[in-house]
């Protein structure tokens, strides 16, 4: 079979480098006897490192033309090729229970998508690396302070912690995208198992917070609290970036404190 034509629809770009193919296989090389789950492996640049380096490999693919070459040049996968959406399957079925790692050349147009998909599996999902586009890489590993953060820099990093590794140039992809790329590894911080705070509250503040972000959280909180008074804090005159993650923490805690008391006062 003749190699794999790229689809826009599908947001495909060929990496060809096989150095960079191999610097990213190996951001999983510390996952031994953890099967390792490929999003969007297309051609199979970077599943041949996977493959070499002795992992056990899963794909998941949604382009048709794409797993019928996989199934003719790496037999080795033979019973491993998942076709379908990633963002559709059910992870927990995916090991039998079991902890694994994810990988891939994540298609441009839905990597906030596969994030968000991990971040709801996080208690399957120790380590998950791969290249994505630079400037949603600089924003899941923005530290606080910085205008690259946002809703899930914040997100993930309650859980884990996330490495921008390097930058990957426009012009080894077939076809070069208009942008540079990135590659990054999230491992998760194994010491949090716990929050300290209301996790769908957390979410919530997050996300409301960040829709306002030019305002200061005393205005923008409202979305959550709404017209209740709200207590003297120092971080009601911050702005969402400016805020690390202990911080929204507390500041949910704050929510919550209100939120509760407005219900007690209407019983």
């Amino acid at each position: 079979m003749t190699a794999v034509r790229p689809k826009k629809a599908l947001g495909q770009h060929f990496l060809t480098d096989l150095s960079v193919a191999q610097r990213i296989a190996a951001t999983v090389s510390d996952c031994a006897g953890m099967p390792v789950l490929e999003v969007g492996p297309g051609m199979g640049v970077l599943t041949q490192f996977l493959l070499e380096a002795g992992h056990d490999v899963t794909v998941a693919e949604i382009d048709t033309e794409s797993v019928a070459y996989l199934r003719e040049h790496f037999p080795a996968l033979d019973g491993h090729i998942i076709e379908g959406d990633f963002l559709q399957m059910d992870l927990r079925k995916m090991f039998h229970g079991r902890q694994f790692a994810v990988i891939g050349n994540y298609p441009y147009n839905i990597s906030s998508q596969i994030f968000f998909k991990v971040l709801d599996n996080k208690d399957l999902i120790p380590v998950c690396s791969g290249m994505l586009q630079r400037e949603v890489a600089e924003r899941l590993a923005a530290p606080p302070g910085t205008k690259a953060r946002g809703i899930l820099s914040v997100l993930l990093q309650a859980w884990y912690r996330v490495d921008y590794l390097f930058t990957v140039s426009e012009h080894v992809f077939n076809p070069p995208p208009k942008v540079k790329s990135g590659v990054i590894r999230m491992t998760r911080r194994d010491d949090v198992t716990d929050l300290g705070c209301d996790p769908a509250l957390f979410r919530r503040v997050v996300k409301t917070t960040f829709g306002q972000r030019r305002k200061t959280i005393r205005n923008s909180i409202k979305g959550v609290t709404g017209a209740a008074a709200l207590p003297a804090s120092s971080l009601l005159a911050l702005r969402p970036e400016q805020l690390s993650v202990e911080q929204f923490i507390k500041l949910t805690n704050l929510a919550a404190s209100v939120c509760n008391g407005r219900q007690d006062n209407a019983l």
